[in-house]
């Protein structure tokens, strides 16, 4: 149980710890991501609003291009001599002064028709006409004004009855993000790791007193337990003698009844405390499971017979199983007992036992009286009791149940319970088989 609390425990701190770590670094990445698009967007902006090409009072003085001339057939950039005009550097703040000295960018203009009828691909190396018209025909027909194709950001402005493409190289940015990306992710799969070493041993020392106090616990019940059997030996022995001597007591017959009573008490806990030991192995060894079952059950035919009760299997022959015999046993008359117990007279109740693709499963639904209210799981828990007002009827001390789940879990299997219907309860157990020929 202390195991399964670390890791429990664990478990759920990486993965708040994941989420929040998935979040910031989604966020800063996503934020990263639109402030490339954004920057580049705007310079696209200013780009497609001056035919292609950065405005002359953000390049005064310098050239940025060949001494090819525009449309004029004159150079285009400012003289020395000249004072650009009063304009803001930029139309974003915090723009680098040399913005259009290390962009790389290059537009086409199309006419009415669709067809390229002017390119301007001075500021870039890397495209060639051919790629350059395959660039702009491919984003016409995607009918987007603004977006992605490749390492370019294009953008498509409508001018003289046909649009000219302006396309921005980002492969630097978008470089940049990937790079950032990648690293954000293996720091944060690094702290993870870190985090998950240091989980694990601040779990253990966490724990340590809980599962000190619980092993103290249990080492109390055995013991107990052990020491309690002592004098109750000795009270069923002295009433016994007793008994001889007055026959028709009802009083010692009570005393009897009640020792026998806390005789069961004691061994259920101590069973529940040696089933509860992490270290304890079942010893398993191969058993025909299906005449056990039988053999459990018929002992539970003439009580129902008493009581007005219908019993059933339907159990497949010819089952085997590898596991501790007796304590398979037990679970079998914990279930058993329960359904009869707690079924009205004249109710059913049925035993299955057949093999599943998943391993054997055992199945016992009775009808009752009435279904427990909340999560039928809680019948589990120790002393837990569904219906108090019936406890004198019924008997037993609510270990039963317990103990079935303890059993189940020494084999590695699951125990549900379940009401399928109106009025009808039904435990279903899973017991796995490992090492199945396949086919079987």
């Amino acid at each position: 149980m202390i195991r399964k609390l670390r890791a429990r425990f664990t478990a759920a701190a990486m993965l708040s710890l994941f989420i929040v770590l998935a979040v910031l670094m989604g966020a800063v990445n996503l934020y990263n991501y639109h402030r490339i698009a954004r920057e580049a967007d705007e310079t696209l902006s200013v780009l497609s609003e001056n035919s292609g090409r950065f405005p002359l009072w953000m390049t005064a003085g310098r050239p940025v291009g060949p001494g090819e001339g525009r449309d004029t057939g004159s150079d285009w950039y400012a003289s020395p001599e000249e004072e650009p005009p009063e304009k803001p550097w930029s139309r974003r703040q915090g723009a680098s002064v040399e913005l259009p000295f290390e962009s790389r960018f290059f537009s086409l203009v199309t006419d009415e028709d669709g067809e390229i009828c002017e390119w301007d691909l001075d500021n870039i190396a890397a495209v060639d006409e051919t790629e350059a018209a395959s660039l702009a025909k491919r984003v016409l027909s995607s009918g987007k004004a603004v977006g992605y194709i490749g390492q370019y950001r294009y953008a498509v402005m409508e001018q003289d009855g046909g649009a000219r493409v302006t396309f921005l190289d980002c492969s630097r940015s978008l470089s940049n993000f990937r790079t950032f990306l990648l690293a954000s992710v293996i720091v944060s799969a690094a702290g993870l790791g870190a985090v998950l070493l240091l989980m694990l041993w601040l779990s253990g020392r966490i724990t340590r007193p809980i599962a000190e106090s619980y092993e103290k616990q249990k080492r109390f019940i055995t013991d107990a337990g052990h020491e309690i059997k002592t004098p109750i030996t000795i009270i069923d022995a002295d009433a016994e003698v007793l008994s001889m001597d007055l026959p028709d007591s009802e009083w010692i017959d009570d005393i009897r009844l009640q020792t026998k009573r806390l005789t069961s008490l004691t061994n259920d806990l101590i069973f529940l405390s040696r089933m509860d030991e992490e270290n304890m192995k079942v010893r398993r060894m191969d058993f025909p499971i299906s005449d056990m079952v039988n053999e459990a059950v018929q002992s539970f035919r003439s009580r129902a017979l008493r009581e007005n009760k219908d019993l059933r299997t339907e159990i497949e022959p010819m089952l085997t199983f590898c596991g501790e015999e007796k304590s398979l046993r037990q679970l079998v008359n914990v279930l058993t007992d329960n359904a009869v117990k707690y079924s009205p007279e004249g109710g059913e109740i049925t035993v299955e036992l057949k093999r599943t693709g998943k391993g054997l499963a055992l199945s016992v639904t009775n009808t009752c009286e009435n279904v427990p209210e909340g999560d039928l799981n809680d019948l589990f828990d120790r002393f837990y009791r569904a219906e108090k007002s019936r406890n004198s009827q019924t008997g037993g001390h609510g270990l039963g149940l317990s103990i079935a789940r303890a059993v189940v879990a020494a084999h590695k299997g699951k125990i549900t319970a379940s009401s399928p219907a109106e009025h009808t309860m039904r435990f279903d157990v899973l017991l796995p088989i490992k090492g199945d020929p396949p086919g079987r």
